[in-house]
């Protein structure tokens, strides 16, 4: 082992965090815990999502909303509480999510007629409210959303990836026709590729989901996908055009210019705090967290360097620090513990992935100085102060673009292109997402998951930004003509 290898091994041990490369996830599951970001609840199955991770998400919700509001989409609020009836009503709505469903069967003591569901989502319900407010095709679009937290029971937990109960924004539009709709469907798809590429750093692959994957009830099924640093896929947001199969269900007419009575066509559209999962496990390192300074909670953390007699001084000098920063929009925190060692702090504020850290000791403050550590890299840099807050900004994109360019390198780096069945199944043990022809046939996919535990991720769209390439072959495992006119991804997933 050489010296710098040993010498980031030991800062590993220090951390008390386990390799990425020794256990991808205990290391996760670490990480979510000493990064203050969640924590096992007593409800099986579900998290405590603590003041940190709650900050992120409500960073994610807030840049969220602003763009759901900007596009003239209103938010509502609609009961947890779904009746079963309305779940039986859409039969692959039903097939889809019974296996999931909490159910409610009594209130207080009295045993319930009918009993309700906890939401798993809320197609259902908002098509019932619908159906009594359209008469028009002048009442549409509707365009609706509400956040919240929906619940789908889960066999094998994991914090923010797969819990019982977890938190997102769905999104339900009604249009008067089919081509309306789908550009709803798109315009969303690609707010949330502009979310993750530009605030998130994530890159991600657009592209529509095959028929054995798409949402229960749906007429098409688009994705965003990404691929985490152990090489499995994360369906990271998607979007749903639902045709008029829940408009039938719930009687969702209106009458249309003709005078002529029509179904309205309907979109769902979500991203859920699993893009948390995404944001940990794409972006984080032996080390911790590494946040996307766009999102972060603490862009930049100050840590005053003092002895007991002028500690309190240091802190002071840091808070005035801090000022002029928050003056320059630039989310701060001062590390203020007395009676920790900076070594401690250090490692702390790498663990929970802050971009900056400034060290300012008393004789930085004779010369002016500071003392800056981007989290992506092991150099310090000692700058003028004056030098540090007005290259923030800089510095802050700098890291973005870093872990964008990362990220995207090593998506690149393990996909592969393969054309026969051996390559495909070892490239997948290899951890590698593989790219392949298709020929669409569900029990071909079914079979292929059984000896793979791979399924189809998405059909990259051809203005994808990823694996766009339109082309003819061979299905890889069966043989017969692909379906897509294009490959297809297949991934182990999370």
């Amino acid at each position: 082992m050489t010296k710098d290898a040993e010498k980031k091994d030991n800062k590993a041990q220090q951390y008390g965090v386990t390799p990425q490369s020794v256990d991808f996830n205990d290391w996760y599951n670490e990480v979510v815990k000493k990064a203050d970001l969640a924590d096992n609840s007593p409800v099986a199955g579900a998290m405590v999502v603590r003041p940190y991770g709650s900050a992120l998400w409500e960073n994610i919700q807030r840049w969220l909303d602003d763009r759901f509001k900007a596009s003239d989409h209103e938010s509502l609020i609609f009961p947890t509480l779904i009746p079963m009836g309305f779940i039986m009503k859409e039969a692959d709505h039903v097939e889809g999510f019974a296996p999931e469903l909490f159910t409610v069967n009594k209130i207080g003591t009295e045993e319930l007629a009918e009993p309700y569901v906890m939401r798993p989502t809320s197609e259902t319900i908002i098509g019932h409210m619908w159906a009594g407010w359209l008469n028009s095709y002048r009442d549409l679009p509707f365009l609706h959303y509400q956040w919240g937290s929906v619940f789908r029971a889960e066999l094998r937990t994991k914090a923010f990836l797969r819990t019982s109960e977890f938190y997102w924004h769905e999104g339900h539009t009604a249009h008067a026709a089919e081509d309306e709709a789908l550009a709803e469907v798109r315009m969303i798809l690609d707010l949330y590729h502009e979310f993750c590429r530009d605030v998130l750093a994530l890159p991600v692959v657009r592209g529509e989901k095959t028929a054995t994957e798409r949402f229960a009830g749906a007429v098409s099924t688009f994705s965003i996908e990404g691929m985490m640093r152990d090489g499995k896929a994360l369906q990271s947001g998607t979007s749903h055009y639902l045709g008029q199969n829940f408009s039938r269900a719930f009687d969702v007419k209106f009458q249309t210019r003709e005078q002529k009575e029509d179904y309205a066509h309907t979109t769902s559209w979500a991203i859920s705090s699993r893009i948390i999962g995404a944001i940990i496990m794409t972006h984080g390192d032996d080390f911790g967290l590494i946040m996307p300074p766009r999102i972060a909670p603490v862009q930049v953390v100050i840590i005053p360097v003092g002895r007991k007699d002028n500690f309190s001084e240091m802190v002071a000098e840091g808070e005035k620090l801090a000022a002029e920063l928050r003056a320059g929009g630039v989310r701060v925190r001062v590390d203020k513990r007395d009676g920790v060692t900076n070594g401690f702090k250090y490692n702390d504020w790498e663990l929970k992935g802050v971009p900056v850290r400034i060290e300012l000791g008393p004789r930085d403050l004779e010369s002016g100085v500071v003392v800056v550590k981007n989290r992506n890299s092991d150099e310090k840099e000692t700058l003028p102060r004056a030098e540090a807050v007005s290259g923030l900004a800089a510095r802050l994109d700098a890291i973005h673009d870093w872990l964008y360019a990362r990220a995207a390198n090593f998506m690149l780096e393990h996909t592969t292109e393969v054309d026969d069945y051996e390559t495909f199944k070892q490239k997948l043990e290899e951890g590698h997402w593989v790219r392949a022809y298709h020929c669409g046939d569900a029990a071909c996919e079914k079979q292929i998951k059984e000896d793979t535990k791979a399924t189809t991720r998405n059909v990259p769209l051809d203005d994808a930004e990823f694996f766009n390439e339109r082309g003819e072959g061979q299905c890889a495992r069966c043989g017969q003509p692909g379906a897509y006119g294009k490959r297809v991804i297949f991934g182990r997933q999370y």
